[in-house]
């Protein structure tokens, strides 16, 4: 260090001496209390009609928070789940996300703004020092927090000012409607939407293969055949959830080597419809022994008799195959009598 850094010693005061020619004085407590600063009223404070324009503030703010819940809950009525709108500049956005999104934030910002609102400029604000004091409160203690709570609850005026209490009350009763409501994410509602596919009475039987209707003919004996219903096209947007309940498979079978009467009532021909979906956790079936007239699912090999209603004879699945109803119009095309009459797939709540 150079002698020009070093300060010199004639600059800096004295404890005492300096202090009494013009130099700085210590002061002899350094962590003094320097005292509160003067309190300033508000002019909430000493103005009526301010503090009446506050209150109503708060309680318009508090009353946007209940009527965006309403509108929160409104939106999963109004919207569908697959409606796109474009808004800008987010661009294109699920018109239903972006309107809980919306609604939800207002919910939650009016409720903080109000209760910000509120404390700045009607509760009191005056500051209040108090010593520090042991963890373990004395009695006293106890009833002074008690009585200070008291005095707050005074002080905020919510005995005093109807309003704000019961618009707050209502904003904050109606707001955990939102979280009951968006329980309906948690799966799809109780409907009987599983209960039912596109197979309706007079659909044609699709040949998926070629897309054109089958007639019997075409369905020969040992021969497996994948059919979906008329109408369904592959390029529909909810195709696959479609196709996953009404997909089929159609085999030809001896009349008289078919042992379950009801499945030789619902067949046509010796033709019999199976549900190609299996029953143990969905798979498509697809391997078929014609000599044994037996189908099995390649993902845990159960094993389903054509023969005798589809029913298990090996593997993990817990129930038969549900069979279509079939037969022809007067066209010569085979077509379906109606809809399963259970739900296909897995069990489904053991098929109701």
């Amino acid at each position: 260090m150079s002698s020009q850094e070093i300060p010199e010693e004639k600059h800096l005061p004295s404890e005492q001496g300096d202090a009494h020619h013009g130099g700085v004085a210590v002061a002899d407590d350094p962590f003094a209390d320097p005292g509160l600063p003067v309190h300033k009223p508000r002019i909430q404070d000493i103005d009526e009609r301010a503090a009446k324009r506050s209150e109503r503030t708060v309680a318009m703010l508090f009353t946007l928070s209940m009527l965006a819940t309403i509108g929160f809950i409104a939106s999963y009525v109004i919207f569908p789940v697959d409606k796109i709108v474009f808004i800008f500049p987010l661009g294109k956005v699920s018109a239903l996300n972006f309107a809980l999104g919306m609604t939800l934030g207002t919910a939650l910002f009016c409720i903080g703004a109000g209760a910000v609102h509120w404390a700045r400029t009607l509760m009191s604000d005056v500051e209040v020092a108090d010593d520090r004091h042991e963890i373990a409160a004395s009695p006293e203690v106890k009833a002074k927090v008690l009585q200070d709570f008291a005095d707050g609850a005074n002080e905020s005026g919510i005995g005093r000012r109807p309003l704000i209490r019961n618009t707050m009350l209502g904003a904050l009763a109606m707001l955990p409607l939102s979280a009951v409501v968006i329980m309906r994410d948690l799966g799809p509602l109780p409907e009987d939407k599983l209960r039912h596919t596109m197979w309706a009475k007079g659909k044609l039987l699709i040949n998926q293969n070629t897309m054109e209707p089958l007639r019997p003919e075409d369905v020969l004996v040992g021969s497996l055949t994948f059919a979906m219903p008329e109408g369904l096209d592959e390029h529909q947007h909810d195709f696959q959830t479609q196709i996953a309940k009404a997909a089929l498979m159609i085999v030809r079978i001896q009349p008289e080597d078919i042992k379950d009467k009801q499945e030789l009532e619902w067949s046509h021909d010796g033709i019999v419809a199976y549900s190609k979906i299996c029953t143990h956790v969905g798979c498509p079936i697809s391997l078929y022994e014609q000599q044994t007239h037996h189908v099995l699912c390649p993902c845990h090999q159960s094993t389903f008799d054509l023969s005798d209603g589809a029913r298990v004879i090996f593997g993990p699945a817990g129930h038969a195959l549900p069979q279509l109803r079939i037969g022809v119009n007067g066209d010569g095309f085979l077509e379906a009598l109606g809809d399963f009459e259970e739900p296909v797939g897995p069990a489904f709540w053991e098929r109701g």
